[in-house]
Order: structure tokens, then sequence, then C-alpha cells
């Protein structure tokens, strides 16, 4: 018995920021997704749950420009989206925060924020000075945008603490992204304290006005910061409600397919 995708209705005067619409992939016989769809909005928090093999991670890497769907459209507001390429999802505005953040750990903060785009004082032909100052100021604003303060940019990143480094990683992001980021898994291996911070961090990315999603395994983290809940089953969409309207026996009982089993017996 196929699932059946939730829905629930959206305020009209509310513009969908990227859209997916019936967006499948396929790896040889298997299929990953099966027309999922979904509406991603400025500033809201969106938390993409599901069992491992659900289909989370191969919409993320659609979403990034990583693989390309076979079936289905990509809307970015009205403009359709073809041919979406890692550079050019970066280009529009959509960067990916991984679960193990790919800094470079014996680079100081500054260097990682800016890595591969660091500000240039001049150019001649293939030769270029890069302006160190600009970026440790540049630097040091963008991590304090998203609450964190560092005494000393240069130090390695891997002195830093895991809240500190998930900053870091956030303000790299943030360089490039003013559309969307997608957080994966950001606390699963963070301290109580450490976990406290991120959270605080994805919520300031939202209070920029960027649409979030939040990858996450653990329901205390999404019921701590989401709006509004996603859940992939079997590569479809088995639920998409408000937060507020759903418990957490709801949520794992459509992560497990427990509630259609039910559904299927009454």
């Amino acid at each position: 018995m196929p699932l059946e995708p939730a829905t629930h209705d959206r305020p009209a005067s509310r513009a969908a920021l990227l859209r997916c619409v019936g967006v499948s992939k396929f790896f040889g016989g298997v299929r990953a997704l099966n027309r999922v769809s979904l509406d991603l909005f400025p500033g809201e928090i969106v938390a993409l749950v599901g069992d491992n093999g659900a289909g989370k991670s191969t919409l993320v890497k659609i979403l990034s420009g990583i693989y390309r769907p076979d079936e289905g459209e990509l809307w970015l507001g009205s403009e359709r989206v073809e041919h979406l390429t890692a550079r050019r999802a970066r280009d529009l505005g959509v960067e990916t925060v991984y679960q193990h953040l790919s800094l470079c750990d014996n680079l100081g903060a500054a260097a990682n924020v800016f890595l591969g785009r660091e500000p240039v004082r001049w150019r001649m032909g293939p030769f270029r000075v890069l302006d160190e100052e600009r970026a440790i100021v540049e630097a040091r604003r963008r991590i304090e945008e998203v609450g964190v303060a560092l005494d000393d940019l240069s130090v390695p990143v891997r002195r830093l603490s895991g809240g500190q480094r998930q900053a870091i990683a956030i303000a790299r992001a943030l360089v490039s992204a003013h559309r969307l980021v997608m957080f994966d898994e950001p606390t699963a291996a963070l301290g109580v304290k450490q976990t406290h911070v991120t959270l605080e961090l994805i919520r300031r990315v939202a209070a920029q006005g960027i649409a979030v999603v939040l990858i996450s395994h653990n329901l205390d983290d999404v019921f701590a910061v989401a709006q509004r809940i996603v859940a992939l089953r079997l590569g479809q969409v088995s639920l998409d409600a408000p937060l507020a309207e759903v418990s957490r026996a709801t949520v794992v009982a459509v992560m497990t397919g427990l509630a259609f089993r039910e559904r299927e017996l009454s």
C-alpha cells in the first residue's frame, strides 16, 4: 500500500523560497525518492526526519546540487532551476553544514571562514596577494553575527570547542548562503552545553530570513527549534505538518510505519 503524503495549508501571503515538486531519484533499480514535494519558506526551521535509508541524505544532495533528480522539478521562487550543480547551488545561496563540518583543523577560524574565497588585495594574471587583515575583520564579524566571540582567529580550529567549531562552519556557510542552509546531524557528536549553543546558532540563522532544514534523529533537538516537521519513509513524504500540531509519538509512528500498519488493520 503506497504511503499517503500528509499536507497542510499555507498562508496565501507566504511565498515559498524553494520548492521541490514530484522529485524522484533512482539508483539502479532502487527508488531512493518517490515523487517528493516540499516547500521551504524564509526564516522557517524545517526538521527533516526519517529512519536510515528513508531518503533524507538523497534529498539534501539534490537540493545542494550533488545529485540530479531523475523526475520532478526544483524552483527557486518563481524560477525553475535546471541542471543544478554544487557550484550553482552555492551561487544561488544554498549551503550545507555537514556533521563532520569539513574544517581544516590546522588553520585558524578566519582562514576556514573564507577558505577558497579569500579576500584579495591585488591580482595580476595568475598571481594574487591575499588581504589577510580584511579576512580577519570580516571573519570576526560573521562569527559574532551567529553569536560566538573568539579572542584569536588564528588559533588552529582543532583546539576549539565543538560549539565554536560549529559557529565557524555556519559563518563559512553564510558567506554565500542567503536562501537556504541545511544542517546534517549538527549535534550528533556534541555534549549538552555544546548542543544548546548549536541550536541557538541555528535559530540565529533562521532569524536572518534564511530557510533552514535540520536533519536530525534527535527529537529533543527537533522539538526545541523547528516550526515544521517533514518525515520521510521509504523515499516518500509521510508527514508534513506544523510541529505544534503533532506529538512525538505520532512522529515516531510515522517514521517507523506503525501509523500506516494501524491504518491498514483498522
